[in-house]
């Protein structure tokens, strides 16, 4: 047999314990992590689409935040009151009639006890007790008699015992006997026959009911009362209450038949006994039974289903001027209830998730923000901010629309509501993030503004296609007056809108259309005027920069743009050759071309700072990076990038003119100084690797958009283009592509959005633009001889790449610059 195999036995291998600066790194990691989760960027737009939802849901709902007007009885209503809601209003007073009705109808309960608390056995005990008492006196009396005969002594004297004997009888029939009734009663040694007539007497009187109150049970006579035998349960209705019998009755009805008992066999003393006997038990055997009469009356009342009456949606509660009476009260009071239990416990909650989703689905797809912005969360809080503030302003114009048509009979408040400017947070928003976001915000704000005049969809398409349109406006902006233009055309559209409308759900040939149409014309214009007057606001809240921004900064007379041109005349003209440039460029990439131009104008004024430390701004045969080691040197030209970003960020150029001075260098090397250096350390003696690149290369970001990669790009193309020793067509269009080339291949377009095609069309632009610029000239006769090449300088450059083969050999082999445009597919 094979022995089992044995089970192996692994070494417990000692984890390594954890250093404490390692366990603290590791914990404080952890915390990070958690931080993030809660308060990082992607957490703070979610925070800002939930109270966006949690406000506008409020808003919807103003009776939550506000309390209704309150009337008391006699006042006068201050304007009409129509039911928002189907409802049910209970009339108390008929209700309450109805239960006072129900209580008055419940008959009375009175007990009924046939037996009168088992009388008839109580008497029978009782007689039997006394004859029993007798005999056993006589018995005891004759044993004494014997005795005494015997002893011959004279017998004691006995108690009296018919003291006992007639308490013991009273007891029993819980009665106090007449004088005389007990000695006849005693001396005749209790006989049955006495029994039986006092027990005929009393049964008869008994069986009729005796009652205590005869007053209070006849006030029943009319409708009866409710007999309840506590011995069989049973319950009898009784209406003829006159055969009862009071004490008095009963008595003198025991009287009566007693008479019989005289004229019967019995003898006249012991008649008079029964009847004596039987009047002193008769005791009330008919009781009112006032706790169960009082628990049926509350049952009767709560049985009482309260009496509604209902009221339409849109029936008029209360009219303008009229008195408020107790109905009118009921039926607001009712109103206010219903709302505000609606509001809170479902409406504000449901309303909160659906606008949450809407908003959110929106967000997730990629359209409440722009696709190329980087700042994300501040255009999500300005998306947010535009919705609310319009939102409100719509809240507003509802309710003037409401107060001015009350004063009026003659046209209701929806013929005002087309002046609403709902259109004016989409045009805003184009303005800013183009016409795409603007479209989903006209989505959002038209939703909700159909909410707000009640959900009426024809409202709906009319707020969505006036913002589209005021949207679509405005997508290229350049001045003031394309506000008015676009307001304009969103009257044009508004008033078809509206007739449209109107013939669809109103009356056309009446004054309302009139009014409407005018109305929705007015709305058009006040969309232009609140978009004009808000502009500058939110320019100066948020730091965004509009095209009509960047046609003020283009303009050459800006201080910073002469000072630029006096101090540094060399960059200045670099400048504005780069204007030209990416202005010719970018449109052909999808890229904004105004903000390219003003970008490349101000990319440089860092330089002003120290303008002869560059090459552009130098006077010839002098050159201050000579007695400077190349560390110092590439620090004064990385210097230059933040430079000029202090002094955009203290003119206020605009966020985006910043970044792209921040980002017009990426991290790309500054060659030069990095190369000179490893020179001076190998003739030290030193190590070449010994010189870091990160010394040497700008602190970037890289390019983050379109207009920074091209402004990167024509910035080091126009540099390069001037070691141009014979700038032909092929010559430019080789250096131009071995520059992108460079660019590329550095890592320095990896974070923007340039694509291979947009690469491209810059490629040819630029070869169009610089041959432009580098024509050939008509040589004149008396024309000077040409002067020797330039030498190359590029100590003070701040476009480092290198341009090798650009001029200093003959390009007459066009196949290598053919086979480097086939590398980005530019052939």
């Amino acid at each position: 047999m094979e022995k089992p195999d044995k089970p192996k036995i692994r070494p417990v291998k000692k984890s390594k314990p954890v250093k404490r600066g390692e366990r603290d790194s590791l914990t404080k990691g952890k915390i990070g992590v958690e931080k993030a989760r809660w308060f990082g960027e992607e957490a703070k737009k979610w925070y800002i689409l939930i109270c966006l939802s949690l406000i506008v849901s409020i808003l919807l709902f103003p009776n939550i935040l506000t309390r209704p007007k309150t009337y008391k009885l006699g006042d006068v209503a201050d304007r009409d009151i129509k039911a928002s809601q189907e409802f049910l209003v209970e009339n108390r007073n008929l209700t309450e009639q109805n239960r006072q009705d129900a209580v008055k109808s419940l008959l009375s309960v009175y007990d009924f006890d046939p037996t009168a608390t088992n009388l008839v056995s109580r008497i029978r005990e009782a007689f039997k007790g006394g004859r029993e008492y007798l005999s056993k006196s006589l018995f005891i009396s004759n044993s004494h008699e014997e005795i005494s005969s015997k002893t011959e002594k004279v017998p004691t004297s006995q108690p009296n015992a018919s003291d006992e004997l007639e308490n013991s009888f009273s007891e029993i029939l819980d009665i106090s006997l007449q004088t005389g009734v007990f000695d006849m009663l005693f001396l005749s040694r209790f006989p049955s026959e006495v029994e039986e007539a006092t027990i005929h007497l009393v049964s008869q009187v008994l069986k009729k009911g005796v009652v205590g109150n005869k007053m209070m049970l006849m006030n029943q006579s009319a409708k009866g009362v409710t007999l309840h035998n506590i011995l069989t349960e049973r319950e009898t209705k009784v209406t003829d209450v006159d055969r009862f019998y009071d004490l008095k009755a009963a008595r003198d009805s025991i009287k009566e038949l007693g008479k019989d008992l005289k004229r019967s066999t019995i003898p006249k003393e012991l008649a008079d006994v029964s009847s004596k006997l039987a009047i002193s038990m008769i005791k009330p055997n008919l009781t009112f039974n006032k706790r169960e009469t009082e628990l049926r009356k509350d049952m009767a009342r709560e049985s009482v289903t309260p009496f509604y009456f209902k009221v339409k949606k849109g029936e008029m509660l209360v009219r303008e001027g009229e008195r408020v009476t107790r109905e009118h009260i009921i039926k607001l009071s009712e109103q206010n209830k219903l709302l505000k239990q609606k509001e809170v416990i479902s409406g504000v909650p449901a309303m909160a998730v659906l606008i949450g989703f809407l908003i959110s689905a929106l967000y997730l797809a990629g359209l409440m923000t722009g696709r190329y912005s980087k700042s994300k969360t501040k255009d999500l809080l300005f998306n947010a901010i535009t919705l609310l503030v319009i939102f409100l302003l719509v809240m507003a114009s509802n309710f003037v629309s409401e107060e001015t048509a009350r004063g009026f009979n003659y046209f209701t408040p929806r013929a005002l509501l087309y002046a609403m400017p709902v259109a004016s947070g989409a045009m805003l928003v184009a303005i800013f993030q183009g016409t795409g976001v603007a479209a989903s915000f006209s989505l959002i704000i038209s939703v909700l503004a159909s909410l707000v005049v009640g959900g009426q969809v024809e409202f709906f398409v009319y707020f969505f296609i006036s913002s589209i349109v005021a949207a679509y406006g405005v997508r290229h902006c350049r001045d003031r007056g394309v506000f008015i233009k676009s307001g304009l055309k969103v009257s044009a559209f508004n008033v078809v809108l509206a007739l449209s409308i109107e013939a669809l759900y109103g009356s056309f040939y009446t004054v309302e259309v009139f009014i409407a149409v005018s109305s929705a014309f007015i709305g058009g214009i006040l969309v232009a005027v609140i978009a004009t007057g808000i502009l500058p606001l939110i320019e100066m809240s948020f730091g965004y920069t509009t095209d009509i921004k960047l046609l003020e900064l283009a303009n050459m007379d800006q201080p910073l743009l002469r000072e630029l041109m006096v101090q540094c005349p060399g960059t200045y003209h670099h400048s504005v050759i780069v204007s030209n440039m990416v202005e010719a460029t970018a449109e052909a990439i999808n890229a904004n071309p105004l903000l390219a131009k003003v970008a490349a104008y101000y990319h440089d004024i860092g330089k002003m700072k120290k303008p002869l430390y560059f090459v552009e701004n130098q006077v010839p045969r002098e050159n201050k990076h000579e007695k400077l080691a190349p560390s110092m040197s590439s620090l004064i030209l990385i210097s230059h990038v933040k430079d000029g970003a202090e002094l955009a960020k203290k003119h206020k150029l605009g966020n985006e003119i910043i970044d792209i001075i921040r980002q017009h260098h990426g991290t790309s090397l500054i060659t030069f100084f990095y190369e000179k250096a490893k020179e001076q350390s190998e003739r030290k003696g030193e190590k070449a690797h010994q010189v870091k690149k990160e010394d040497f290369r700008y602190p970037g970001p890289k390019p983050q958009t379109k207009e920074a990669g091209l402004v990167m790009l024509a910035d080091v193309v126009q540099a390069a283009s001037k070691t141009l020793v014979e700038p032909t067509a092929a010559r430019i269009q080789g250096m131009v592509q071995k520059i992108i080339n460079k660019v590329f291949s550095d890592g320095q377009l990896d974070e923007c959005e340039l694509t291979l095609k947009d690469l491209n069309e810059i490629a040819k632009s630029f070869n169009k633009t610089l041959s432009g610029i580098f024509h050939h000239r008509i040589e004149y006769p008396e024309s000077a001889a040409k002067s020797a090449p330039a030498k190359k300088v590029e100590n003070g450059d701040t476009n480092q790449f290198s341009t090798e083969d650009s001029g200093a050999k003959k390009p007459d082999d066009k196949t290598k610059a053919h086979e480097s445009l086939k590398r980005l597919g530019l052939s």
